[in-house]
């Protein structure tokens, strides 16, 4: 499914990522776990687009990425779920959703204008979708209510759902449990699972919050220094000696 081939990112002489190397086969759930400027967010924005590498390639069922814009990366189904909330307070939840599959409109602007038989469909055929996606997120009670009301674990909740409705083939989670409690982190815990087990949508997940990542992930990559120092089952990370000098400080959890 998707594939990074020995990227390097440099800024100003500063190397953000040198030589990383990671793979995820279809339906998997990899996660990218090291410490705070290992260069995991990097990563993911030479994924998404954002970024563009000085070296190597990033390959999304065989077709390189480097070639096309972000949005059009986003158009392939490359969505992703943003560390830092951006939802517009104004716009109920159902909205916000709504605006995720805005590219997948094919009426032409025209008809739109009009709102004739055609852009009606469509419109039917995408609220429904965002419907399922809601009822699949647990957020019925919510969907009329502006976001800027709600409190942070909703948000969180809107920012992956509005990621679904981008009908992605690859979901970039940037820390999705990031400043939330225990019993949103189990929720958040368990809708990502629930993505992978019912949706079968391939996931990459950067995560703080390691026990979380041990349970979920199929396969971890760690990062330290902008390089790839281990790869492979939670249970050999676990008991990898530089995962545990450099994520866990010499210690073992």
């Amino acid at each position: 499914m998707l594939s990074v081939q020995d990227i390097s990112l440099s800024f100003s002489g500063v190397k953000a990522l040198d030589g990383v190397s990671i793979e995820a086969e279809s339906g998997d759930l990899l996660a990218v776990i090291g410490p705070n400027g290992a260069g995991k967010t990097s990563l993911f924005n030479c994924i998404s687009g954002v970024y563009q590498p000085q070296k190597g390639d990033v390959r999304l069922e065989g077709d390189s990425l480097l070639q096309y814009s972000a949005h059009d990366i986003a158009s392939k189904g490359v969505a992703r779920m943003f560390q830092n909330l951006a939802l517009f307070d104004q716009m109920t939840v159902l909205d916000n959703m709504l605006l995720g599959s805005h590219h997948l409109y094919k009426t032409p602007w025209w008809k739109n204008l009009m709102f004739g038989k055609a852009a009606r469909r469509e419109e039917i055929e995408h609220r429904e979708r965002i419907e399922d996606i809601i009822d699949f997120l647990h957020l019925e009670q919510y969907r009329k209510m502006p976001v800027g009301i709600l409190p942070y674990g909703i948000l969180k909740r809107v920012e992956l759902g509005r990621a679904l409705a981008m009908q992605p083939k690859l979901l970039l989670l940037d820390e999705p449990a990031a400043g939330l409690n225990s019993e949103e982190t189990e929720d958040m815990a368990r809708y990502i699972l629930d993505i992978k087990e019912e949706l079968g949508i391939t996931q990459i997940l950067i995560e703080h919050e390691l026990h979380m990542v041990l349970d979920l992930a199929d396969h971890i990559a760690v990062l330290d220094f902008g390089k790839r120092i281990a790869f492979g089952s939670p249970d050999e990370i676990r008991k990898d000696p530089a995962v545990i000098e450099a994520y866990l400080g010499g210690e073992e959890e």
